[in-house]
């Protein structure tokens, strides 16, 4: 019989999706607890304690920024200007990598090193676009080059992508820290876009959480923490060490995910990778990048996949399991992962929900009741639904914290749009992967960046 059919299939589906939305809603009420820990433990010991800004002694040393541009033309010009006019730092210079069959994203920079010799114009030889890691090694050369003929030392090696908002204290914080710490990750804050609350918005709700209480944790377990590939500086001898170990360039050409995987092969090389939030002024907000996110549903989709390709899939099979016994490390790698299932279970929850709304049509139409589910799954739907609820308020207040009260009231239900988002990702990333199995090179698939309008006064703060 079709409505028994229907029926049993729902059933066993929703135990299914519930079991392991319980697995994976207790996973992340374990970080919450851990978090909620650490500030209480912190609170207790120094009661006192009060957030510092950016202190007015800057170590020397010349920051050296590395921007990897691939049809950036848009875009690349009003950055670097930006740039430019907001690093407070008196040692720096800022390499830009391009291709020579991008000639308007040449001009755009060109441009822009001619008015300012602390810009310097790099062109790749192969033709784009490759991957950013390809493009970052030919500045990795580019700087090497430039060491020897001027003499200059560098201390750091900052990464930032060609539409982000640097922020004017960000080069005294990577001095200070690359003196004690071989990585630093400073936090990154998406800006709300005006014309996509929805799709760009939850980019917002996901780095408010992920940068004050995701890596906040990893870091309190020593777990292994990945960058973000933009708003981080790695100390030059370290990069130098990661190159001579691997006979070659720094980063890995061959990598979708080069930022993640540098991060935890700094770890892993006993490097100390730091997250860095500090306050611009006492109780002021944190020293951060802020960029524009893609506004649309299929630019968001292309980045997710790639995301989820060079962390998830081909991530996995790249970097492995932390050989020492780190169950820390263990852990979040293994949360990095866990989309590779929550994503279909996620899709079988939907699909579930249109099971069960054929049910009631039928037993509707036949006069005939629904069929109750046992106590137990019930009891598992009520925890489900607890944890969806707490899971939600914490995410709010994150927000909250980062982007003020509206954007919180917003939140909740683009946690619906960024599910969405996650499983077309999801089936794109799979394609992807299955293509790189197959022998195909990892390309460079990049959305188009916007950068916002700023007044001249505004992009000097």
């Amino acid at each position: 019989m079709l409505i028994t059919a229907i029926d049993t299939i729902a059933r066993e589906a929703t135990l299914f999706a519930a079991i392991w939305f319980l697995v994976g809603g207790l996973d992340d009420l374990l970080v919450d607890l851990i978090y909620l820990a650490r500030r209480t433990y912190l609170k207790l010991l120094f009661p006192f304690r009060t957030l510092t800004g950016v202190s007015t002694v800057v170590p020397p040393g010349r920051i050296v920024i590395f921007v990897a541009a691939w049809d950036e033309a848009c875009v690349i010009g009003q950055m670097l200007r930006t740039a430019l006019a907001r690093f407070a730092h008196d040692d720096y210079r800022i390499y830009v990598g391009t291709y020579p069959n991008d000639p308007a994203t040449i001009a755009a920079v060109a441009d822009v090193a001619c008015e300012d010799a602390r810009v310097r114009l790099v062109i790749g030889g192969a033709p784009g676009p490759t991957t950013k890691a390809d493009c970052l090694n030919a500045l990795w050369r580019a700087l090497l080059r430039d060491e020897v003929a001027e003499g200059f030392a560098t201390l750091g090696i900052a990464l930032h992508d060609a539409e982000d908002i640097v922020h004017p204290l960000e080069l005294q914080v990577y001095a200070r820290w690359l003196q004690h710490c071989a990585t630093v990750q400073l936090p990154v804050l998406p800006l709300p876009h005006p014309q996509s609350r929805f799709v760009s918005g939850h980019y917002c709700d996901e780095f408010a959480e992920a940068h004050a209480k995701v890596l906040v944790v990893r870091q309190a377990l020593g777990a292994g923490l990945p960058l973000a590939g933009v708003g981080c500086a790695i100390r030059r001898d370290i990069l130098g060490g990661i190159a001579a170990a691997r006979g070659g360039p720094p980063f890995d050409a061959s990598s979708l995910t080069e930022d993640y995987e540098l991060g935890l092969t700094i770890s892993a090389m006993g490097g100390r990778v730091c997250l860095a939030r500090v306050a611009e002024r006492p109780g002021g907000p944190p020293v951060a990048v802020r960029a524009y996110f893609p506004d649309t549903l299929g630019a968001a989709v292309r980045q997710k996949a790639r995301w989820l390709t060079g962390i998830a899939l081909a991530g996995w099979d790249r970097t492995g399991w932390r050989a020492t016994l780190n169950l820390g490390d263990h852990w979040m790698r293994m949360r990095d992962r866990r989309a590779t299932l929550a994503l279909p279970v996620l899709a079988l929850a939907y699909a579930t929900l249109l099971l069960w709304s054929g049910s009631a049509m039928l037993h509707l139409l036949g006069a005939t009741p629904m069929p109750a589910l046992a106590p137990a799954v019930r009891l598992v739907l009520w925890a489900n639904f607890a944890l969806l609820a707490w899971r939600l308020l914490v995410r709010a207040a994150f927000v909250w914290r980062a982007y003020g009260w509206r954007e919180a009231v917003w939140s909740a239900p683009r946690v619906l749009v960024g599910n969405y988002i996650a499983l077309f990702a999801a089936r794109r990333a799979i394609g992807l992967y299955v293509r790189m199995l197959l022998g195909a090179a990892p390309r460079w698939e990049k959305t188009a960046h916007q950068f916002p309008d700023m007044p001249p006064q505004q992009a000097a703060q």
